[in-house]
């Protein structure tokens, strides 16, 4: 895994290259390792086969979730919780059509509600989304690596990416 600071942002952020999936699942484990990580908002994003979902189950791994972890593409939201209780909401709105959908599938109180939220395709619902703490951005090389762009976007971002880059 290569490494690479941002350093003309006004947001802290890095980037990263995962070679492989391996290096993906080693990510995921050491940002589950954040005490930060318990109430935090992350989006994901990245074109079709990006690996958003793929990084979402070695994440939910990582934190002890057992059992299926499915795609939410079609039920919008999978609800988890870890064996110490914490609850996770895994979101996907690929196929989120409108703000309607947001009150009728109780989303609001999802994002009130203490826990981690993971959220893929979070630009198909623009303008209802709170800001996220983190946001990683991914895109497939031709040799099928990873780049992997991190950005904080709020103090308890920027304290989950130090200690995961740390």
């Amino acid at each position: 895994m290569t490494r690479h600071p941002h350093t003309a942002s006004h947001t802290p952020g890095a980037t990263l290259r995962w070679r492989t999936e391996a290096d993906t699942a080693a990510f995921a484990a050491r940002l589950a390792s954040q005490p930060a990580l318990g109430n935090a908002y992350i989006e994901l994003r990245g074109d079709l086969g990006a690996g958003k979902t793929t990084f979402a189950r070695h994440l939910l791994r990582a934190l002890g979730v057992r059992g299926r972890i499915k795609s939410p593409t079609f039920a919008v939201l999978e609800p988890y919780e870890t064996p110490a209780g914490l609850p996770i909401s895994h979101l996907d709105f690929y196929r989120f059509g409108a703000a309607r959908e947001w009150e009728d599938a109780g989303l609001r109180d999802v994002f009130a509600a203490p826990g981690l939220k993971l959220a893929e395709w979070p630009e198909k619902a623009a303008g209802l989304l709170p800001p996220p703490d983190l946001v990683l951005r991914l895109q497939t090389q031709p040799d099928e690596s990873r780049i992997a762009e991190l950005s904080a976007a709020t103090a308890a971002g920027a304290r989950l990416l130090a200690g995961v880059l740390s």
